[in-house]
């Protein structure tokens, strides 16, 4: 009886030190966001913070747009509960970041102005290409935005304690999860039409430096109680799991070998390939990342900034192994899956566990609990506000200031867009991760990678490399690469046909793989030279300025 009691009083207790935190982080971002609001009078405040960033500030607000509440959660998650083969996603993303610095960051900062269009319209025809350009951002921007507040959701029914048949205010879990996707969208949109990209960088900084400090103290308590010792940690680990020493080798999730059965291993070793892809070359398409490089003065800038966001992340995902397997020593396989089938709540238990173990008690563990949870609402607020501002940038710059408005649009007037289509994306998202609240969030961000890999990849890398490319390619490189990616998703067994689809009763599949990239993505390159190859469009004067800009800086804005 006693002990019931004292659960419950944790759990109340965590239930008010976790409402407490987060009202304290949304407050104080508020306030920045007002603050901010103040200093954005022209479109490069809003777009691009003014270029006031420092390489080590823009380098921060990097980390904080991409260690998303699928790195922090979902990692942490895949490792505890399938060892070696979940620090693959660790692996690739970081990898991505070398893309991205070698082949994108520095030349994208020199030819554009606010998006990633303005570096493809360069030498091409704006109608045309800005509209496949805000198009492709959209889409991609959605789907990152749907992973993020569907986790919200899923993440906040768990940290007030709502179980089923229990409620909060009144609310059963249902209730509370769609009165939090509310909640996130409202707070996503302020940020936005408020602050902009000064608002929005500066909430990123905050986000970074609390989700780095609280993956370092969870670290270190983890380390702490193995004495240091990694070898004994990763041996309970394995025994925890279930799996015994197979938990620390490859192929329980991926590129599993099935006896017997040579096609399906073949599958299993594609599925893992185009995974890997997917998330190397994703990155350097993300559109709320590259938006980042137009933040800093100088290509010199952009450049330190990527080396302090792959120091930062680097740093990060090395913790993510102490976390996910931590989680796997300390919390068990079991107890993981039995409060979320996916693992996105094993750090949140570690913490509870650590909280237990080092403060003392259940209010010990309830404490560092509430202290994780804010941390992880922080890292969703900060990400879908920087989804949110770079596909209302797009919708506004590209679409309504070059499209609609032939570049005759006053920036006061593409502002006002801009904020319009923050409220309107918004919204799209609420009502979407509403009805989305049972689709997998790992998938859904994949997605995302592969979307942005096959559509916006192709048409940057043509764009700044290829002489002969033209609008005709960029086109069908944009609308082939997206259309492949969503069309192959749809048909695989994410979607239909398998226990753990979206519609598991359903079976339309037909396409083997769970991910898309080892098709799309060589079919994005396809269509853009395909696309270059049957018009005689050329313009080797424009090309040869836009090398000069790429390379030099010249005639940078």
């Amino acid at each position: 009886m006693n002990t019931v009691l004292a659960a419950e009083a944790g759990g109340s207790t965590a239930r008010n030190l976790t409402i407490t935190l987060f009202l304290v982080f949304v407050a104080i971002t508020l306030a920045i966001t007002v603050w901010a609001s103040r200093q954005t009078k022209t479109a490069t405040d809003f777009y691009a913070g003014g270029r006031s960033f420092s390489g080590f500030q823009n380098g921060m607000a990097i980390g904080g747009d991409y260690m998303s509440a699928a790195s922090f959660l979902g990692i942490a998650g895949i490792i505890a509960l399938y060892g070696y083969d979940g620090f693959l996603y660790s692996i690739g993303f970081l990898v991505a970041w070398l893309v991205a610095l070698l082949l994108v960051a520095e030349l994208l900062r020199n030819s554009g102005r606010y998006t990633m269009a303005d570096v493809l319209a360069f030498r091409m025809r704006q109608r045309p290409v800005r509209t496949a350009a805000a198009v492709s951002t959209i889409t991609v921007s959605i789907f990152y935005l749907l992973a993020q507040m569907v986790g919200a959701g899923a993440l906040v029914a768990l940290l007030l304690g709502i179980k089923p048949g229990t409620t909060f205010l009144g609310m059963d879990a249902d209730t509370a999860k769609i009165a939090t996707i509310i909640m996130v969208g409202a707070l996503m949109i302020i940020y936005v039409t408020v602050g902009g990209m000064k608002g929005t960088t500066y909430v990123q900084i905050v986000k970074a430096f609390l989700l780095m400090t609280g993956a370092i103290v969870m670290t270190l308590l983890v380390l702490a109680h193995y004495k240091f010792n990694l070898s004994t940690l990763l041996g309970d680990a394995a025994a925890a799991s279930g799996k015994g020493e197979n938990f620390l080798r490859p192929g329980q999730r991926y590129g599993v070998e099935v006896a017997g059965n040579a096609t399906q291993t073949f599958y299993n070793k594609m599925d893992l390939l185009s995974l890997g892809i997917a998330l190397v070359l994703g990155t350097a398409g993300l559109p709320h990342i590259l938006i980042r490089f137009y933040t800093v003065p100088t290509a010199k800038t952009a450049r330190k900034s990527v080396l302090w966001a792959i120091g930062i992340i680097g740093t990060f995902y090395l913790l993510t192994l102490a976390l996910g397997f931590g989680a796997a020593a300390m919390v068990g396989g079991k107890a993981i899956t039995a409060q979320d089938k996916a693992g996105n709540t094993a750090a949140p238990q570690l913490a509870e566990a650590l909280g237990i173990k080092f403060l003392g008690g259940e209010l010990g563990g309830a404490t560092l609990l509430a202290i994780i949870a804010a941390v992880a609402f922080a890292t969703i607020l900060a990400v879908v506000a920087g989804l949110t501002l770079a596909s209302s940038s797009s919708l506004a710059h590209d679409f309504y200031a070059n499209v609609v408005k032939n570049g005759q649009a006053s920036e006061r007037q593409e502002v006002n867009v801009a904020r319009i289509s923050a409220l309107v994306i918004g919204a799209i998202s609420i009502v979407l991760s509403i009805f989305a609240q049972s689709l997998n969030v790992a998938f859904l961000v994949a997605l995302a990678f592969a979307v942005a890999a096959s559509g916006n990849l192709p048409a940057i890398l043509y764009s700044l490399f290829w002489r002969r490319f033209n609008t005709s390619g960029a086109v069908w490189a944009i609308y082939g690469g997206l259309i492949s990616a969503v069309f192959l998703v749809f048909f695989s067994p994410v979607v239909s046909g398998a226990p753990t689809s979206m519609f598991p009763e359903q079976d339309w599949q037909w396409f083997p793989l769970s991910n898309p990239g080892i098709i799309s993505i060589p079919f994005g390159f396809l269509c853009g030279w395909i696309g270059t190859v049957i018009s005689k469009e050329h313009d080797e004067e424009k090309y040869a300025e836009l090398e000069v800009r790429a390379l030099t800086g010249a005639g940078a804005h």
